[in-house]
């Protein structure tokens, strides 16, 4: 599995360790930025990860800001991205499990670096469960095709 990652300053530091597993799992790891401490806007770097997931070259997202709030906004604003702000294992399987969500947003200064490691191996893990979700998540990609 491909596997996008961003962060903004507030959450470079989880980001790298975050990067780090996954390369350590065997995941292959597009990292794309930041690679800075300095103040940037989270708005960009949510952008470029979901773009890779629209255009096929990732599977999935892991997108860190302070709250995990502004990229989960971001990422949600991009058609056929389902982001779910996770702070806690059950919310990564529900995340995956009823709504195959493809983009996992996490808050560096609400979640401990080895917890949210659990969350992220958590949601790349677990599986789409379909069936009545399924017709729910088409209703989002209709939605979608008159909105977006």
């Amino acid at each position: 599995m491909r596997v996008a990652v961003a962060s903004d300053h507030g959450g470079f530091e989880l980001k790298e360790k975050i990067k780090l597993h996954l390369i350590e799992c065997g995941y292959d790891v597009v990292d794309v930025g930041t690679d800075t401490r300095d103040s940037v806007s989270y708005v960009k770097y949510g952008h470029s990860a979901c773009e890779k997931i629209s255009e096929g070259s990732c599977d999935r997202a892991i997108l860190v800001c302070g709250t995990g709030i502004g990229m989960s906004i971001v990422a949600n604003k991009h058609r056929g991205i389902r982001a779910a702000l996770c702070t806690n294992v059950f919310m990564a399987e529900m995340a995956r499990h009823h709504n195959d969500a493809n983009v996992l947003a996490l808050g560096a200064r609400i979640l401990a670096a080895p917890y949210a490691i659990k969350l992220v191996d958590v949601f790349l893990s677990e599986s789409f469960d379909g069936g009545r979700h399924k017709d729910r998540v088409s209703q989002i990609n209709e939605m979608e095709e008159v909105i977006l």
